[in-house]
C-alpha cells in the first residue's frame, strides 16, 4: 500500500477548494432568498394598494404615494441582500 508524504496536503487542498464552492452555492441560495422577499414584499404592496384604491377612490393618490415609498424600501433591502451576499 504506497502512501504518498504529501497526500495529507492536497486531501486539505480538495477540502478547500470544496469549502469554496460551498460557500459560493450558499451566498447564491441566500441572496436570492433576499430577492425572493422583496419581490414578494412589492407584490403584496400593490395588491393591498389596489384594493385599498378599490374602497376608497378618492384618496388614489395619498395611497399610490405610500405604496411608492413602501416598495422602493422593499426593493432597498433586497439590493442589499444581493451584495452582502455576493460579498
Amino acid at each position: 500500500m504506497p502512501t504518498s508524504a504529501h497526500s495529507g496536503n492536497q486531501n486539505k487542498k480538495y477540502i478547500h477548494i470544496m469549502n469554496l464552492i460551498l460557500a459560493e452555492i450558499f451566498g447564491n441560495v441566500t441572496s436570492a432568498a433576499g430577492l425572493l422577499g422583496a419581490a414578494i414584499g412589492v407584490g403584496l404592496i400593490g395588491t393591498k394598494a389596489v384594493e385599498a384604491v378599490g374602497r376608497n377612490p378618492g384618496a388614489a393618490t395619498k395611497i399610490l404615494v405610500q405604496s411608492i415609498i413602501g416598495m422602493a424600501l422593499v426593493e432597498g433591502l433586497g439590493v442589499l441582500a444581493l451584495f452582502l451576499a455576493t460579498k
